[in-house]
């Protein structure tokens, strides 16, 4: 018998316990302000993106393959000879041409593509009109760098915290807070898009644009963001 008094005073004891770490857990959260700051800059582009393709037909595969072979061996040594230029091989595919009901193979068809970058923009708006006479274009888009796109959202990072604490400065004056805890900050950044490709049209025309007066190339930018979520609990007096 003696035992069951002991007993209940543990239950009690246990049970003042976990209402003390509820409490704290309530405590917590009290006067908690979620928050969200903001910083956005236009970045411009700096990488320059050409594809080339050549695209060939043959009712014999092996002499249509040495045929591309040699066409894109030509001008990957022709890019190559240019300063400041990456050049790297895309994609290459053969299928089959039909005839007119669909059954019958009666030739082959192969494309190869050759994409370059460079920041050099002039260089390589002057190879492309260059390797535009054994060479059709694909596509040429602009992107940002690497190295500017870290650079840059290091130093947008240091904004949007910054940003961040005067918004949690305005809070804390707002509820006539003395001063805030930091209770939680996410930092994400975004809005590097990639340029949609500008498309180019089969034909000499471009060629001979190309050829006779490279024209200048504006690469344009894009809007970059940075956004600092948090949680602040605001100390009241």
């Amino acid at each position: 018998m003696s035992r069951l008094p002991s007993l209940a005073a543990a239950l009690l004891l246990t049970a003042g316990s976990l209402l003390s770490i509820s409490a704290h857990a309530d405590e917590a959260r009290y006067n908690q302000v979620a928050l969200r700051a903001e910083v956005s800059e236009e970045i411009a582009h700096d990488l320059m993106h050409v594809t080339f393709y050549t695209e060939a037909q043959n009712t014999d595969p092996a002499t249509l393959a040495a045929e591309v072979t040699q066409t894109l061996n030509g001008a990957l040594k022709q890019a190559r000879a240019a300063d400041g230029v990456s050049v790297a091989t895309g994609s290459r595919n053969s299928y089959p041409v039909y005839d007119d009901k669909g059954k019958k193979i009666i030739a082959w068809r192969e494309r190869a593509e050759l994409r370059l970058e460079s920041a050099d923009f002039a260089t390589l708006s002057k190879l492309t009109g260059e390797m535009l006479k054994t060479l059709q274009m694909g596509s040429m888009s602009f992107s940002i760098a690497d190295n500017t796109r870290k650079s840059k959202e290091d130093a947008m990072l240091k904004s949007a915290v910054d940003a961040f604490k005067a918004r949690a400065d305005l809070a804390t004056q707002a509820l006539g807070g003395t001063s805030y805890k930091l209770v939680s900050l996410n930092i994400n950044s975004g809005g590097f898009q990639t340029p949609m490709p500008i498309r180019m049209a089969r034909g000499k025309s471009m060629e001979m644009m190309m050829d006779a007066a490279p024209p200048e190339v504006e690469a344009g930018t894009s809007q970059v963001t940075v956004n600092a979520d948090g949680v602040i609990e605001v100390l009241m007096p």
